[in-house]
């Protein structure tokens, strides 16, 4: 329950205020309380009041530094999110089918800690899902890759926080043939998954002008389709592909087909958020290390690190 004297015109102004503060480094110094003062729209007294009130909670420490100015000397990220009503950021990303995926958990959760941001995690299978529960603010941030990035923030008010580089979101894409076909086999029945931008438009693009005939499906249900005979082929992910289809399958490096740079695009996992000016979305841009989550995933894709999300 938040404090009552939060609740009072020098509280609201405390709670704006620890907006501005979170991203302020330890040991900086801090702008005029005249600057806040304008920023914010009411009087100098009414800002000093506010920032006493951060102090009298713990969430900051200052010292004045006479003509030097005011300095953060310590602060309380957490404390300060929780002051400033931001709430909990959630991020969506893919089913943690792979240990690639369990890994990039893995890093989002390491990172949002370092960060001293409030988090929680959900999956959602399919691009197109997260984006909708990003724009309909369900989410706070999604995983998707470049190449669906790329497609989605075209129309969409959607922006870039990060870009993870190859290998962070797939290891590699490839073409499934069963076990005697041949993709110059007219008929082939291709497995394809609408709900996944980047499947969908990889599939279409690799047999575009072959003789097929396309069966909707999902990952889940694709090592029974080809046990059964029901498909011929798809576009899938390689990453341990050989876990979810027990059944004869002949793959084909993706580079072999198509574009290399397509498949690139496609491997970038993109860390995508609202396009706004969000204290939230402020404090996650400066503070996210895109860095720790890449080496917290490479931790866990080598064996050296569990996964823990």
């Amino acid at each position: 329950m938040l404090d009552a004297r939060f609740l009072t015109r020098n509280g609201m102004t405390a709670r704006q205020l620890a907006a501005e503060l979170l991203n302020q480094r330890t040991d900086s110094r801090l702008p005029r309380i005249r600057d806040y003062a304008e920023r914010l729209g009411v009087g100098n007294g009414t800002v000093q009041a506010a920032l006493q009130l951060l102090e009298s909670t713990g969430a900051v420490q200052t010292e004045a530094r006479g003509h030097l100015g005011t300095y953060l000397r310590a602060v309380d990220r957490a404390g300060l999110w929780q002051l400033a009503g931001l709430g909990t950021m959630l991020a969506a990303m893919p089913l943690p089918y792979s240990r690639r995926y369990e890994g990039l958990a893995t890093g989002l959760r390491e990172a949002f800690e370092d960060a001293e941001i409030p988090f929680a995690l959900t999956f959602m299978r399919g691009a197109q899902v997260r984006l909708d529960a990003l724009l309909a603010g369900r989410a706070d941030l999604i995983v998707v890759s470049r190449l669906a990035f790329e497609e989605f923030g075209a129309d969409r008010p959607i922006a870039q926080l990060a870009d993870l580089g190859v290998r962070t979101f797939v290891g590699a894409h490839g073409v499934l043939l069963r076990a005697g076909a041949s993709l110059d086999d007219p008929g082939l029945a291709v497995a394809v998954d609408t709900s996944s931008a980047d499947q969908q438009r990889l599939t279409r693009l690799v047999f575009a002008g072959r003789p097929v005939r396309y069966v909707e499906t999902s990952y889940m249900q694709l090592g029974e389709l080809f046990r059964r005979g029901e498909v011929d082929a798809t576009v899938w992910n390689l990453d341990e592909v050989h876990q979810h289809i027990d059944g004869e399958v002949t793959t084909i490096p993706f580079d072999e087909v198509t574009s290399t740079d397509l498949a690139g695009r496609n491997s970038s996992a993109v860390l995508a958020v609202r396009a706004d000016d969000s204290p939230a979305l402020d404090a996650m841009r400066d503070r996210l290390s895109a860095e720790l989550v890449t080496r917290t995933q490479q931790a866990v894709l080598t064996g050296d690190r569990l996964p823990s999300y």
